[in-house]
């Protein structure tokens, strides 16, 4: 039997509907773009028949040529592919419609299942969602073309879709951001071809728009067939999965799993489009699921899931997997650590790219949860491999004229006569590049990407580095680079160690790789891979990596101490630090710590890790906290201490509104201190008789305004300890997870249980959980989920004393392991390392997650913009 591939269930998906897309123009929006960007979809779009891919949200008036030439007709069919609720997605597609007057189907295919539509509390569809949304689409589409065609009438080629009133129907109003059609960089020749056909599409307004609205499941972002995340700009992932009360973090994180039982009408619209999103899947991969969960909003989803499940289910044939469902919260100090993975190093030190547009409301359903957020968010996961950087600076210039001259080639080409002005522009442009580097544009054209199906000799790159350490990583793409060379008879001089991988040896391997056009897109996977691993081990990154990796292992050793005291102190210690390194920074004219050294911010990401620590060690410490009260007011003061020192290095959430204060106060101390100085440096001879008369008023003013200044100090300090006060309470939440989690009270998962000697050792509760999984032991909490149809099944069995016992997760063949809130790419390793030690080499085991966290997105989720704090 085959085994189980989730990119390739992604890719028959897509072949799946390549009867919808055949010479389509096809909109992607963001989460799409990604999901099919790690997957290596768009060659396969191209063999299927699409003759363009645009953006959604991107979209302009040019997009109507994209695909033009002198013997073709214009697009008439535009198929829409979204991640997105309908209603999120409505004014782009519209817009779409009114750009491509010539359109007369559109098909929209959308990752949210109707049950989605219908039960998601912020969409205005209902239980026949498609049907409604092909209605109301055809009628917003019909006014904009009657109304177009009115305009028309008045104003000479006035454009079609700047006039238009969406009823209030819970949709977004359309943006009117877009350019005119008749774009001056475009030819004459150009401008008349899309006019002639608007004027001529717009006289056959009679003739009724088709569309339909089909859903498509299988928007996910794959890393390998086995290991996957949702797009991080798609509604699954940035919809909320807590909303804001006791037990609640983030909105990006599910809430404590106290064990108390959850109203219906209070489930996190997370959680329900999770269920559907995994439920599709399953259905997609032709997967019976038996499901587990571990933690309460695991449970919240196996119910929904479990509700969906039907008789149809049932009577199909179908493999049998496990799938586990976990709740973040569960473990949040694994996910907050810098721990040994080359996959958790690039993402940590890659940019990514910015997300082009904001989905949030402009009105809310009267049904909205109370004290719920906007949509969340997250980072985006389309990051940017700075390529431009391997190539030599002539290069530059190389490409850039070439791409020029092709520019050129094509304006003389559509007008031969008019294109005098494009030309000199393109003059200019050649001489601004000579003079300057384009940097903006090389970032634009020269940035690579992570593709899961780019392979050497059959195992993909991705999939091969995913559960590698940073050396052995680093290592393997060196060994691939070797290959490459040798594959096409370069010989590159560097000293190579066995062994070893530093960046003096990847970068003249790389360079040599991509010297030529043809050398580049054969070797492109391994150089866009190679380029990710050189900013990974580039020494600004990675002395930064080693810090942290150094500051969290020395706290892990004074946890296991017998008091808390050296945990507070070495807390105390590296907050100290970071302050003198900032202030140090703020003196040289850089807010950017130095070199290797820990930000502010970085000591509050080591602060939470040593406060979950310090609960896990030392619950009973302090009446509130794990530590003392003398030990708490020294950390307390010590934060205090360094905001009113140096207020740039502390711009948190939890001092919005204050800082403008903060800055003031600290610029007032600087210029007394100035005017101090400078005093003491007057000789006295210089003052006359009629100033020494005034000395005794000025005196009084001075005390004045001291006595002012000496107040909003005070009144600026005790603020600022009340926002400090607020953040040690949530720091007591944070360190109370043990206590607080049901399923972590008694011990089953800590770190005792490690039969290691090294306290830095210690798993992540992913890997202890699959253990204790798969050598078939209790694990307290865990939930087994019977579908209604086995319920019934097994009421009318134990009638007559047949009744079968719970499934064990172990004995399944295929597991699924979904962790809601995210993973990392040491779980990937760890859960890889439990399934190698269980001695089961015959189970398939797939890890899934809501989306890739890193540390800084963990310090965004849990003190950062994302958090409820």
């Amino acid at each position: 039997m085959a085994l189980v591939d989730v990119t390739k269930s992604c890719l028959d998906s897509i072949s799946q509907i390549s009867e919808h897309i055949e010479g389509s123009v096809l909109y992607l929006d963001a989460g799409s773009t990604q999901s099919f960007q790690f997957m290596g979809a768009f060659p396969l779009l191209l063999n299927h028949g699409v003759r363009a891919v645009c953006s959604l949200e991107n979209m302009c008036s040019l997009d109507t040529v994209v695909d033009w030439n002198a013997n073709s007709d214009p697009g008439r069919k535009v198929v829409v592919i979204t991640s997105r609720l309908l209603s999120d997605a409505h004014r782009y597609i519209l817009r779409c419609l009114s750009t491509h007057q010539a359109v007369r189907c559109c098909t929209v295919f959308t990752s949210i299942s109707e049950v989605a539509h219908s039960a998601y509390a912020d969409s205005p569809l209902g239980t026949d969602a498609f049907h409604e949304y092909e209605s109301l689409l055809v009628q917003d589409y019909e006014e904009l073309v009657r109304k177009g065609k009115e305009n028309s009438r008045q104003t000479e080629g006035s454009n079609l879709k700047d006039e238009i009133k969406l009823e209030d129907e819970g949709w977004s109003r359309l943006a009117s951001s877009e350019e005119d059609l008749s774009r001056p960089e475009a030819s004459s020749r150009a401008r008349d071809f899309i006019e002639e056909n608007l004027i001529a599409d717009t006289e056959d307004v009679g003739k009724k728009l088709i569309v339909s609205v089909h859903h498509f499941p299988m928007i996910l972002c794959p890393f390998s067939p086995r290991v996957f995340v949702l797009p991080s700009e798609g509604s699954v992932g940035e919809a909320y999965l807590s909303v804001e009360h006791e037990d609640a973090l983030s909105p990006g994180l599910p809430p404590l799993s106290t064990g108390l039982p959850s109203d219906g009408d209070d489930i996190p619209p997370g959680a329900i489009l999770t269920a559907n999103f995994l439920y599709h899947l399953a259905a997609k991969m032709d997967l019976k699921m038996e499901i587990f969960s571990l933690g309460d909003l695991s449970k919240t989803v196996g119910k929904v899931m479990t509700d969906m499940s039907s008789l149809y289910d049932v009577g199909r044939r179908k493999r049998s997997a496990g799938l586990l469902l976990v709740d973040r919260t569960l473990d949040l100090l694994t996910p907050c650590c810098h721990g040994d993975s080359l996959v958790d190093c690039m993402f940590s030190s890659l940019p990514r790219r910015e997300k082009a547009t904001s989905f949030t409301h402009l009105k809310s359903s009267q049904t909205q949860l109370k004290h719920s957020p906007s949509n969340l968010e997250r980072a985006s996961l389309d990051v940017q491999i700075p390529l431009a950087k391997i190539l030599r600076e002539e290069d530059y210039n190389t490409d850039h004229f070439r791409l020029l001259e092709n520019i050129e080639a094509f304006l003389c080409g559509l007008d031969s006569g008019n294109s005098a002005s494009q030309v000199l522009d393109l003059i200019n442009l050649k001489n601004k590049i000579h003079n300057e580097k384009p940097l903006q544009f090389e970032n634009e054209v020269f940035s690579g990407s992570f593709v899961s199906t780019e392979n050497f000799r059959g195992t993909p790159y991705l999939e091969a580095i995913l559960d590698r350490r940073t050396k052995d990583g680093t290592i393997l793409v060196k060994k691939w680079l070797q290959e490459a060379l040798r594959r096409e008879k370069i010989t590159v001089n560097v000293k190579s160690r066995p062994g070893f991988a530093t960046k003096s040896e990847l970068q003249p391997m790389v360079k040599a790789l991509a010297k030529t056009q043809s050398s580049l897109l054969r070797n492109k996977g391994i150089i866009q891979l190679a380029a990710a691993a050189l900013v990974a081990v580039d020494e600004c990154n990675s002395a930064r990596w080693e810090a942290f990796i150094s500051a969290e292992k020395l706290l892990n050793v004074v946890s296991a101490g017998e008091t808390s005291q050296s945990l507070a102190a070495q807390i105390g210690d590296l907050i100290h630090k970071s302050a003198l390194v900032g202030l140090h920074g703020q003196k040289n004219g850089k807010l950017e710590a130095s070199q290797g050294l820990l930000s502010f911010q970085d000591a509050l990401l080591l602060m939470i890790s040593g406060y979950i620590l310090a609960g896990e060690n030392f619950p009973t410490s302090g009446s509130e906290g794990p530590f003392s009260w003398q030990e708490e007011q020294l950390l307390k003061d010590s934060i205090v201490e360094a905001i009113l020192e140096n207020p740039s290095i502390a711009k948190l959430k939890f001092l919005h509104g204050l800082m403008d204060e903060i800055e003031t106060n600290f610029r007032n101390i600087k210029s007394e201190e100035s005017k101090e100085t400078s005093s003491d440096q007057i000789d006295i001879d210089d003052f006359d008789d009629d100033e020494w008369g005034k000395w005794g008023d000025e005196d009084v003013d001075n005390k004045d305004d001291s006595k002012e200044q000496v107040y909003g100090d005070m009144q600026l300090k005790l603020e600022l300890r009340d926002r400090v006060d607020s953040l040690f309470k949530f720091l007591h939440k944070l360190s109370s997870l043990k206590s607080r989690n049901i399923p972590l009270k008694d011990g089953a998962f800590s770190a005792e249980n490690n039969f290691s000697g090294d306290p830095y050792a210690s798993r992540g509760l992913l890997y202890k959980l699959l253990t204790r999984i798969l050598s078939k032991n209790d694990v307290p909490g865990l939930e087994y989920h019977s579908s209604t149809v086995g319920q019934l099944f097994k009421s009318g069995f134990r009638r007559f004393g047949l009744g079968q016992a719970k499934p064990s997760l172990a004995d399944q063949d295929i597991i699924l392991v979904f962790v809601i809130g995210g993973i990392n790419g040491v779980e990937v390793r760890e859960a890889q390392e439990a399934l190698s030690e269980s001695g089961r080499p015959d189970i398939e085991l797939i890890l899934g997650g809501t989306t890739l966290l890193t540390p800084d997105d963990m310090l965004d989720l849990l003190l950062g913009k994302s958090s409820y704090f």
